[in-house]
């Protein structure tokens, strides 16, 4: 148990050692007593991905912006058709066939609804589900870039000192290129996969948008039908009642 507490000790010790070097490390460079190492195009690259991320956050908020409207458009083309059947005299020519129109537009906009969920909002979801994992890299590239950074720094300051100890340039040596292992992998992995991300942007647009188009496409076609099949019922209802007219008081036919 001693040992395991030790062992804990050890290591929020080394975090806290970790911290400081940073912290200090940034404040050198700050100051321009230590030279930041400089990547241009890993710093493009980021900044496309932050571009991105902004302009995938709009969307997806306004696509499920786009998506509550629909969800009110149903909810109201649902309550109207109910209240048209609920005031639909039974006598009145037409009025079997308000109840499967009503259905049916119901059917229609559930269908057009729950697609749209899938094929638009969810797909964005699912594009946007792997900017967590690439910010927490970039996170992670930007702290060991500091401890690179230290490292190098430190092995200069040793190698420059008038009197030399070739034990701690050993030993400096050995955490450089440790720093430096680390930090140039994860920073050759980024900018190999940044870019890629950054175009898949394209291919996202075009498979939603083409998806919303479609679906509008089915939508609009088939409540076009049903607007027929409503036109055709109000139209023997107008031939049943032809001798009635439709007045507003105080305004002229």
């Amino acid at each position: 148990m001693a040992d395991g507490k030790t062992g804990g000790a050890g290591q929020f010790a080394k975090q806290v050692q970790k911290r400081f070097s940073r912290a200090q490390e940034k404040v050198l460079q700050k100051l321009g007593k230590t030279v930041e190492t400089k990547d241009e195009q890993f710093e493009q690259s980021a900044y496309d991905f932050q571009q991105q991320q902004i302009e995938g956050h709009k969307l997806y908020k306004d696509l499920k912006a786009f998506l509550s409207a629909v969800k009110v458009m149903h909810e109201s083309s649902k309550k109207v058709a109910e209240t048209l059947h609920e005031i639909y005299n039974v006598e009145w020519d037409g009025h079997g066939d308000l109840k499967a129109i009503a259905e049916s537009n119901d059917l229609l906009w559930e269908d057009y609804e729950e697609k749209l969920a899938d094929q638009a909002v969810r797909t964005m979801e699912n594009y946007m589900a792997q900017f967590g994992e690439i910010k927490e890299r970039i996170g992670k590239r930007g702290r060991k870039l500091v401890d690179y950074d230290s490292a190098r720094h430190h092995l200069e300051a040793l190698q420059n000192a008038k009197k030399k100890d070739e034990a701690k340039i050993a030993k400096a040596e050995e955490e450089f290129y440790r720093a430096q292992a680390v930090f140039e992998d994860l920073n050759k992995e980024l900018r190999e996969e940044l870019p890629v991300l950054y175009n898949s942007r394209i291919a996202c647009y075009v498979t939603i948008f083409q998806n919303i188009s479609n679906l509008r496409d089915i939508f609009y076609k088939e409540m076009s039908k049903l607007n027929h099949d409503l036109y055709e019922v109000m139209s023997k209802l107008e031939k049943q009642h032809s001798s009635k007219v439709f007045i507003i008081k105080g305004v002229p036919r």
